[in-house]
């Protein structure tokens, strides 16, 4: 029964952690990842050995932009393959974790700067289940998806993802799934076998960003059109980088920060990742 009580019984059975669930901003490229054994994907696996393991995963896909804020609310996600011209291999995929529609109910509640809607019709897209599906792969852990308000800025998902801070208390992991630099148009598709190939201007764009996160210095992060040309180039739409907000605006305090997966690809893209806790 998807009631708030049951979501009280579940959350009840996990208490208030001494430490908070770390929370993580995960550089998820080429949808080919999800099935290819690469260093990127091996890294995810690793990552969920190295932490403990979740109540739940939340993720907020770069893949899921809508018109207002909605979160995934179904007993069990369908499988979205929301990309063209790979091979047949990652469209047969299937992910079947379960939801949690009464932890969607309470995440939604806990959200008081926006509506958020119980939503029925979207699923697991690439963002989440190509890198979720490493992690831990026997889909036993529920696995939601919160999307982005493409009618908001930057600060307003900073800000949004602090609401959420009860969740890792409960040891819900919440994922930012993106890209730092991405920039599809800028690709040097002849360099994509090239490791770390990456632009000048991509490089040294990744590099301040590193150094901003590092240094709890967050605002010039939601306030990155200001921050040059290069940014600009890195950004060029705000899809990707705004799931990197939510991690953000997740960490508490003086929590330590580490990097991974912190490597370019083509040239225009950086799949450098983030954990903090």
């Amino acid at each position: 029964m998807t009631t708030l009580t049951a979501f009280k019984h579940f959350t009840n059975e996990l208490p208030d952690q001494q430490r908070l669930m770390p929370v993580l901003f995960i550089g998820h490229g080429s949808p080919m990842n999800g099935i290819e054994d690469t260093a990127f994907s091996r890294r995810w696996a690793q990552m969920a050995k190295e932490i403990p393991t979740p109540a739940a995963v939340l993720v907020v896909s770069a893949h899921w932009f809508t018109n207002g804020t909605k979160i995934t609310a179904m007993d069990f996600p369908e499988t979205i393959h929301d990309f063209g011209g790979f091979p047949p291999a990652l469209f047969a995929v299937q992910y079947p974790a379960p939801g949690n529609p009464a932890l969607a109910k309470e995440t939604a509640g806990l959200i008081r700067s926006a509506k958020v809607e119980l939503n029925h019709d979207w699923g697991l897209d690439h963002g989440t289940w190509t890198v979720v599906r490493h992690m831990y792969p026997e889909a036993e852990i529920p696995v939601l998806q919160l999307s982005i308000d493409y009618t908001k800025g930057p600060q307003y998902h900073y800000d949004l993802a602090r609401e959420l801070m009860a969740l890792r208390k409960k040891g819900v992991l919440i994922i930012g799934s993106g890209n730092m630099v991405h920039n599809l148009r800028m690709v040097a598709w002849d360099k994509l076998s090239v490791q770390g190939y990456g632009y000048d201007w991509a490089l040294q764009i990744n590099e301040q960003f590193k150094t901003l996160i590092q240094e709890n210095d967050h605002k010039p992060l939601i306030n990155y059109s200001q921050l040059g040309r290069e940014a600009a180039l890195a950004i060029p739409t705000p899809e990707h980088y705004l799931p990197l907000m939510y991690t953000l605006g997740l960490k508490a305090g003086k929590e330590p920060v580490s990097f991974f997966n912190d490597q370019a690809v083509g040239g225009s893209l950086t799949m450098t990742s983030v954990k903090i806790g």
